[in-house]
């Protein structure tokens, strides 16, 4: 079987090479627009059970990956000043780079033909391939080739936001809130090695023009956040990496596969980082697909990739809802300000899902016996 991969990232990266190591004699290309080693963005984060599957289905792939994940069991929300710490809910972290870096060496020695700094600018030159996998991203190409046969559609939610990074390390993932003169502000950020951190910073639209962000370079944005955070940073500076403010885009498709051509990853669809599961979804797209095409004969490819998607869209749209839960959550942020800060922290953690007070007792013990005695029952919101 021939295969073009389209994406270097997670997604395209981890298909090529868990393909090709399980069909040897298969030819599988990946072509890639950027350089090897180009990436946006600082740190990918994880939920505490995200690569279960990894470990279960494919430990060799686990075991290169976890050893350099950076692991904490609680996070944190700082809310006028005041820290509110919630038990037992994991998270890890790897630098985004040395993710694709692992998985570049994966597919090198699986004997996938990689090209980088190649852009696929035209679908005829993707004839004579049995199977092409769009996994490349947001604003894939093969998506807006094909956006009738897919449904695709884009759009951008309200609240703006920045990725940068600090040399700051942050002992656990933290939401640090801020309400000035200026507006209201969210910081995401946690470490992704001992001694990088990711720093989002987040601002609903009315915030993003009074404070001028709107007008500012990057420059200037990256100074004016430095201010609004610093006692956060204490004293490091923001880092710069094509650190743009944008809109998060939500991409839906309304089938994966049209013919031998499938989609997966942002290719396919997106989820609100706020709930740490976009790379969690590449990764589980890329092995689904592994799986469901196992055993199949190249006249059976679009039967199979019909089969694939069926199967695997469940919990996609699962977690996609769970991410729209989580960005509405935030697109409201200033408004939850008003409550105290662990009022804050428990509408936190409901965001995406209603928790009732039995399940947060097991699972955020501490923070549990510290909100029943301040507000009586974690039943109340």
């Amino acid at each position: 079987m021939r295969i073009a991969v389209l994406g270097g990232g997670p997604a395209g990266l981890y298909f090529a090479a868990l393909w090709k190591r399980r069909h040897p004699g298969d030819v599988v290309r990946l072509s890639e627009q950027n350089p090897a080693d180009a990436t946006w963005g600082f740190g990918v984060v994880f939920s505490q059970t995200a690569l279960e599957f990894l470990r279960e289905e494919d430990a060799p792939t686990f075991e290169l990956i976890a050893p350099r994940l950076e692991s904490w069991r609680d996070i944190a929300i700082v809310h006028r000043g005041q820290g509110v710490r919630i038990d037992g809910v994991g998270f890890a972290a790897i630098e985004r780079l040395e993710l694709l870096r692992l998985l570049q060496g994966q597919a090198r020695e699986a004997g996938v033909e990689m090209e980088f700094g190649q852009a696929i600018t035209s679908f005829a030159s993707l004839s004579g391939y049995d199977l092409i996998v769009g996994a490349d991203g947001v604003n894939s190409f093969l998506r807006n080739q094909l956006i009738d046969s897919f449904g695709g559609s884009t759009s951008n939610l309200e609240n703006r936001f920045v990725w940068y990074g600090t040399n700051q390390p942050f002992d656990t993932l933290t939401q640090t809130f801020i309400g000035n003169e200026l507006g209201t502000f969210n910081a995401h950020h946690y470490r992704y090695a001992a001694d990088r951190s990711t720093f989002i910073v987040e601002c609903d639209p009315e915030t993003w023009c009074r404070a001028g962000l709107d007008r500012a370079d990057a420059a200037s944005s990256r100074r004016l956040c430095e201010q609004i955070f610093a006692a956060t940073l204490q004293g490091a500076p923001l880092i710069d990496n094509n650190s743009i403010w944008r809109n998060f885009p939500w991409v839906h498709n309304e089938r994966w596969a049209a013919g031998n051509v499938v989609l997966i990853g942002d290719a396919a669809h997106t989820a609100h980082y706020s709930i740490g599961s976009g790379t969690r979804l590449a990764l589980g797209d890329a092995l689904a697909l592994a799986n469901s095409l196992a055993d199949v004969e190249v006249g059976q490819i679009s039967a199979a990739l019909q089969r694939y998607e069926a199967e695997r869209r469940p919990s996609v749209d699962k977690l996609v809802a769970a991410s729209l839960r989580s960005a509405d959550w935030y697109r409201r942020f200033p408004e939850h300000m008003r409550l105290e800060p662990m009022q804050l922290a428990m509408s936190y953690l409901r965001r995406a899902s209603h928790i009732d007070g039995q399940r947060l007792r097991s699972t955020s013990p501490s923070f549990a016996k510290r909100y029943e005695r301040k507000y009586g029952s974690t039943d109340r919101s």
